[in-house]
């Protein structure tokens, strides 16, 4: 029987192969998506208030020096370019992201990063830390306001350790002015007076919290100046 000319063959033929073709993509974005792969999704805010109306007693609080880390989440560097060793997803595209635009909205907190990435995080997953600089720049530290990082590990449930630390600039150090009389200058010209750039930074606030993740479940990680949404969703391959 001479099939290539007939319609209803050509219009079977086609549809069969159609159907071939998508049955292929699914089979390959299934195979696609590991086992245990979750979008990760991270916003951290900062509550807009006076500086000097935290309680908080941090002077004698000594904060470690940054992570020795090789993963970036989220730097913000001084001339303002982002630096990640992910994939990072806008606001629009995150779970967290409408929360994140009431909380602007409120006028009670800036929202210093809100991003989120796709990972595999099997059990007994060991993560590395992630480094984390945000927020404002401080001149006399030549750091941002908001830095440390978050390490993900999963025994049998996700785990999540935020270790952050809020500068604020230290208290500017003045030279050229006499010790006997504070209003009297050690030369003639006031203008010799010069400012210290070399001041370290004041420790604000910190986080310092290990909290254990379910799935689609929001967890809020806070101090008086600081605060840190998550969420995890399972991606499931089929």
């Amino acid at each position: 029987m001479q099939t290539d000319g007939n319609p209803m063959y050509q219009l079977l033929a086609r549809t069969l192969l159609t159907a071939l073709l998508l049955s292929t993509a699914m089979v390959s974005h299934a195979q696609q998506t590991p086992n245990n792969f979750y979008r990760a999704e991270f916003v951290i805010l900062e509550r807009i208030v006076d500086p000097g109306a935290v309680n908080e007693r941090m002077a004698n609080r000594k904060a470690e020096p940054p992570v020795d880390t090789s993963k970036d989440l989220y730097r913000v560097t001084g001339d303002g370019n982002v630096i990640s060793s992910f994939k990072l997803a806008s606001r629009n595209q995150l779970h967290l992201g409408s929360a994140a635009n009431r909380l602007e909205r409120s006028g009670r907190y800036r929202v210093l990063m809100s991003t989120g990435w796709y990972e595999s995080f099997p059990p007994n997953y060991k993560g590395q830390p992630l480094r984390i600089e945000i927020g404002d720049w401080l001149t006399q530290a030549g750091q941002r306001e908001v830095e440390g990082h978050i390490t993900i590990d999963r025994q049998r449930y996700l785990h999540v350790t935020v270790h952050l630390n809020h500068w604020q600039d230290g208290k500017t150090a003045v030279t050229g002015i006499t010790e006997s009389n504070p209003g009297e200058t050690t030369g003639t010209d006031t203008a010799a007076l010069t400012i210290n750039p070399e001041v370290p930074p004041e420790l604000l606030t910190w986080i310092r919290e290990t909290r254990r993740m379910r799935s689609e479940e929001i967890h809020f990680l806070d101090s008086p100046t600081i605060g840190v949404l998550v969420f995890f969703r399972k991606i499931e391959a089929n």
